[in-house]
C-alpha cells in the first residue's frame, strides 16, 4: 500500500526542524546591507516573507570572512553582526516563520577592488567579477577558510538562525573547487571527483560540528555550471552521493549556473542589460556592453526549469531535496512533491508578492505574478525588489 502523497500546507520535517509548510524562500541577495550592516530594511524584508506564509526564509549572502564578501556592502557573519541578525530572526519567528543563514566565501566572484582585499580560488586565473587576477589558495589559507566557516556557523546559531545553508553553487569558492574547468590543482583537493569534492566536504563537516544537531544544515549544490568544460551531471551526481554519505547535511537544494561565467543559467527569461549597465560605474557599464551578452546569455524561461536535471538526483539520493528554479505555480509545487521532492524554493515569485504562499493556502491565487523580466536583478545594488510591484505600490488593490 502506497503512502499518501505529502501536501503543500502540512508541517514537514527538515532535520531537527518542523516547517509549517513545504515552501522555502530562496536566497536572493537583498542589497540593503550598507558596508555590511544589518538594516531595518533587511529585517523587514524577511519578516514580510514570513508574514506572507513562507516556512523558511533565507538571508543572503552572509560571508564567512571579509575577503569572502561579494563586495563591501556584503554582511560578514561575525560578532558585530549578531545583534542585528538576532533582531531579524526574532522578527521572523514572531511572524511564524523560521530563518536560514546562507553562508559562503565568494572566491572568484569576490570584488577585490570594492573589498580592498585579495580573494581566493582553487587555481590561479583572471576573474572579471574579482576585477583582476585571483591566486590559487595555499593549504594554509584553506585551513583558515574552514575555520572561518565554522566560526560563522557558530555566530549564526548565536543569532538565532534555525538553519545554515552552505553555498556550494554558482562557482563561489566551494563550487569552484568541484568544477573541472576552475580547479586545476594537483594536490589532495584537485584532480579526481573525490579530490575536487574533498574541500567542500571538509567545510560541511566543520559546519555540522559547529552548529550541533539542533540546527539544520542545507547544502546549496550545483548540478551543473552551465558552461563548456564545466561541472556536469556525470560528475556532480557522484559528488552529491559522496556528500550524502558523510551524513553532515539535512537537505540539499539543487541549483546550477555560474556567477562567474553564466549569470542567467539560474534565472532564465529576459536579460535587462540596459538596466545592468545603468546600475554600474561607467567603466563597468562599458565592459558590460562589450562582454555582457557572453556572461548573461539569453535563455528562455520555463516553469521549474531545473526539474529535468533534479529528477536524476531524486532517483539516486535518499536525502531530502529542495527543488529550485522558476517555480511560480501551486500545481508545480504539487508535482514536485508527487515526484519525491520534500520542499521547493521560490525566489522571484516572492519578490513580486511576499504574500503569495498565504494566497496559495487560502486558494485566492494559484500562480504568482512574476513575468520573468528579471529587472529585479540590477536592483541588488540599491535594495532588491520587484520593479513592477514598486510601480504598482500606490495603485489601489494592486500587489
Amino acid at each position: 500500500m502506497s503512502s499518501p502523497r505529502p501536501t503543500v500546507f502540512e508541517p514537514a520535517r527538515l532535520g531537527p526542524l518542523t516547517l509549517r509548510n513545504r515552501i522555502v524562500k530562496a536566497a536572493t541577495f537583498e542589497g540593503v546591507m550598507p558596508r555590511g550592516a544589518v538594516s531595518d530594511e533587511l529585517v523587514e524584508f524577511h519578516a514580510e516573507v514570513a508574514r506572507g506564509g513562507t516556512a523558511l526564509t533565507t538571508v543572503a549572502y552572509c560571508s564567512v570572512s571579509h575577503d569572502g564578501r561579494v563586495h563591501r556592502d556584503t554582511l560578514v557573519l561575525d560578532a558585530d553582526s549578531v545583534p542585528g541578525l538576532t533582531r531579524l530572526t526574532d522578527a521572523v519567528h514572531a511572524a511564524g516563520g523560521l530563518a536560514s543563514a546562507q553562508i559562503g566565501h565568494a572566491g572568484l566572484v569576490a570584488n577585490q577592488i570594492s573589498n580592498k582585499m585579495k580573494t581566493l580560488a582553487p587555481s590561479t586565473r583572471i576573474s572579471a567579477p574579482a576585477m583582476g587576477l585571483v591566486r590559487g589558495a595555499t593549504l594554509e589559507q584553506l585551513d583558515r577558510v574552514v575555520e572561518d566557516y565554522a566560526r560563522a556557523a557558530r555566530f549564526a546559531v548565536e543569532a538565532g538562525f534555525d538553519a545554515v545553508e552552505v553555498h556550494l553553487g554558482h562557482n563561489y569558492l566551494l563550487s569552484s573547487f568541484m568544477s573541472p574547468n576552475l580547479n586545476k590543482r594537483s594536490d589532495k583537493y584537485g584532480g579526481s571527483i573525490e579530490g575536487r569534492t574533498a574541500f567542500p566536504r571538509r567545510v560541511l563537516e566543520a559546519v555540522r560540528t559547529a552548529v550541533g544537531e539542533g540546527v539544520a544544515v542545507i547544502a546549496k549544490f550545483n548540478m551543473t555550471d552551465g558552461v563548456p568544460q564545466g561541472l556536469w551531471l556525470d560528475e556532480s551526481l557522484p559528488m552529491a552521493k559522496l556528500i550524502e554519505s558523510d551524513g553532515t547535511i539535512d537537505a540539499m537544494q539543487l541549483t546550477g549556473g555560474s556567477s562567474l561565467l553564466n549569470g542567467m543559467y539560474f534565472f532564465r527569461g529576459d536579460v535587462p542589460m540596459k538596466e545592468f549597465q545603468e546600475s554600474q560605474p561607467k567603466v563597468v557599464g562599458w565592459g558590460l556592453k562589450l562582454y555582457g551578452p557572453k556572461i548573461f546569455p539569453k535563455l528562455p524561461f520555463e516553469e521549474a526549469f531545473f526539474l529535468p536535471m533534479a529528477r536524476q538526483f531524486r532517483e539516486e539520493l535518499k536525502i531530502p531535496l529542495i527543488l529550485l528554479g522558476g517555480i511560480n505555480r501551486l500545481d508545480t509545487i504539487e508535482t514536485a512533491l508527487d515526484e519525491g521532492f520534500e520542499f521547493v524554493a521560490m525566489g522571484r515569485a516572492l519578490l513580486r508578492d511576499p504574500y503569495l504562499v498565504r494566497k496559495f493556502e487560502e486558494k485566492t491565487a494559484h500562480e504568482g505574478l512574476c513575468i520573468h523580466c528579471n529587472k529585479c536583478m540590477p536592483t541588488i545594488y540599491t535594495g532588491t525588489r520587484c520593479v513592477i510591484r514598486e510601480t504598482l505600490r500606490d495603485v489601489p488593490g494592486a500587489v
